[in-house]
């Protein structure tokens, strides 16, 4: 009987051991690895997946919100303990939320915020997008002695962010009698759109005092563009603050850029997985902080982007 029980402890210990070495799966879904914001999420994330003793399985929604629900499926089906995404559409998340809750999986959003209400096992990492806008209009309109044209280039028409940066910084301009809208379009993120977009209002004729992107990315195009045709006095704003929009800050180019982390964005979104993953309390939204970046201050957040 003393054999019996004692093996019995040792079999319970054994499990016990089994249990604790195991190591939880996070499956990262990701909008596009080509964006230059999500790169760095990315990089970071799997850094800070390595530091918490968890293993990462990234995918690659190349912008197709199809794919990406299919993705979301299928790191479900091959039985992943959390998900941190990235969504390609704000708007269409509610099916993947679904699907995690049923199959008890936390899900927790980096980056861009769903526009659906968070409850349950699920949270956002990330800055608020509305205050990006405003923080950079504000900053431009200064900068254009509250006078002028201001051209939108807006990032994907399916994102959260670019409503709420285009929104807030349509309300600062509104404020100033002598400051309108010209123009606006999207650019989807990227560099390349961006020139095609500016080239075209170029060509037009159209009166432009000042752009605006939504990102580092379509302002960096914005600036092509304006080379390209010779157009000089025009002030060029982004967001994100990333390595290559700091360095056009630096030669003088983008007016602003407003700073935002996306190293603390992936650290946070990792840390309030393990958080859910270990069973410990939680909050719904976390917010990281934007801060407004110039020629004067830019120093600061190029040593931050290299760390």
């Amino acid at each position: 009987m003393k054999k019996t029980r004692l093996l019995l402890m040792l079999l319970s210990s054994m499990l016990a051991c089994t249990a604790q070495a195991k190591t939880n799966q996070v499956g990262v879904a990701l909008a596009n690895f080509d964006l230059n914001f999500i790169s760095i999420l990315r990089t970071q994330m799997a850094q800070e997946l390595e530091a918490q003793k968890l293993k990462g399985q990234f995918s690659d929604a190349k912008g197709d919100v199809a794919l990406q629900v299919q993705q979301v499926d299928d790191l479900i089906n091959q039985g992943v303990d959390a998900i941190i995404l990235n969504p390609v559409d704000t708007q269409g998340v509610k099916s993947m939320i679904v699907a995690a809750r049923r199959a008890n999986i936390p899900l927790i959003f980096v980056n861009r915020k769903p526009e659906v209400k968070l409850e349950g096992a699920t949270a956002y990492v990330g800055s608020d997008a509305a205050l990006s806008g405003t923080l950079q209009m504000e900053t431009l309109a200064k900068k254009m002695n509250y006078r002028g044209n201001v051209a939108i280039l807006m990032g994907a028409l399916s994102n959260e962010e670019t409503c709420e940066r285009t929104r807030a910084a349509e309300a600062v301009i509104a404020k100033y009698k002598e400051m309108k809208v010209v123009e606006k379009q999207t650019a989807k993120w990227q560099r390349n759109e961006a020139v095609d977009v500016v080239s075209g209002w170029l060509l037009n004729g159209l009166p432009i005092d000042a752009i605006a992107a939504n990102n580092d990315e379509m302002a960096i195009g914005a600036i092509m563009a304006l080379k390209q045709a010779k157009k000089t006095g025009v002030l060029v704003a982004g967001i994100d603050g990333t390595p290559d929009g700091l360095q056009f800050i630096k030669n003088g180019e983008m007016a602003v850029t407003i700073f935002q982390d996306a190293k603390a964005q992936a650290t946070g979104a990792v840390k309030v997985t393990k958080a859910m993953l270990d069973h410990e309390k939680t909050e719904a939204y976390n917010w990281v902080p934007y801060e407004i970046v110039t020629k004067e201050n830019f120093q600061k957040f190029a040593q931050i982007s290299q760390k």
